[in-house]
């Protein structure tokens, strides 16, 4: 006598993966792609429609268990009663939204009037934060260019979108100031790209040692700026020596 088997129900689509962290899903991703995932590395190729919110809400109870640890009361605290959702609103939506959203879009213009001179885009204000302490980092930005006839020509304020995408993540500034000339060189395609960058990190005002009038400055050269003395000596000569 043959014996029937009852059929054993399976999950639905997506019901599969139901209950596991977004964090999780997104790293699988990045890991079946091959993809980096640094602290200051752009993923939002990798994030599907909704997840933002999911990764929102998956930061603010791990941030709600950093507040336990370091034994503070959640419930009877009137300050730190909704702490975690802010903490985890300012990293997703705010201070590192650069890792999680696209470039902002540009429009591009030729350079109809074959213009070859020296063009210096500046202070542009810059925010991020350190990635060995998550403490901020303020400072003022100068980009110079050197057009050529085949420059692609962006408005001022995209130069201002753009660093906001690249500092808007856990940076140091030395590789932070070479994403945003990587950046701006495939953008635009100058014949010279010069930046500098000169930032007040608080890791080192607001713990360790408390050294507060130090400032970091560093700059990248590229193309004309790096071979012709003279042009980078103009374009330094230009930028203000105090902001």
């Amino acid at each position: 006598m043959l014996r029937t088997i009852d059929a054993v129900p399976r999950p639905a689509a997506g019901d599969e993966d139901e209950g596991t962290p977004v964090s999780v899903k997104i790293r699988e991703r990045l890991l079946a792609a091959r993809k980096r995932f640094n602290a200051n590395d752009n993923i939002a190729e990798f994030i599907e429609p909704g997840e933002l919110e999911g990764l929102l809400d998956e930061v603010e109870g791990k941030m709600k268990d950093v507040l336990e640890s370091l034994v503070i009361d959640l419930d009877n605290d009137h300050n730190t009663g909704n702490t975690a959702r802010r903490v985890a609103k300012m990293y997703v939506n705010e201070v590192f939204r650069g890792r999680y959203v696209p470039p902002p879009s540009l429009t591009e213009f030729p350079n109809a009037e074959h213009l070859n001179e020296l063009m210096i885009v500046g202070p542009i204000t810059v925010r991020s934060a350190c990635s060995h302490h998550f403490c901020p980092i303020i400072g003022k930005l100068w980009i110079g260019v050197m057009p050529n006839e085949k420059t692609n020509v962006i408005g001022l304020s995209k130069y201002a979108r753009l660093a906001e995408w690249v500092m808007g993540r856990p940076q140091i500034q030395e590789e932070a100031v070479v994403q945003l000339a990587d950046l701006i060189q495939e953008k635009t395609q100058p014949d010279g790209l010069a930046l500098v960058v000169e930032a007040e990190h608080f890791c080192m005002q607001w713990r360790g040692v408390k050294e507060m009038d130090s400032k970091m400055i560093n700059s990248v050269m590229r193309g004309v700026f790096l071979k012709d003395p003279n042009l980078r000596r103009e374009f330094l000569s230009l930028l203000p020596r105090k902001r």
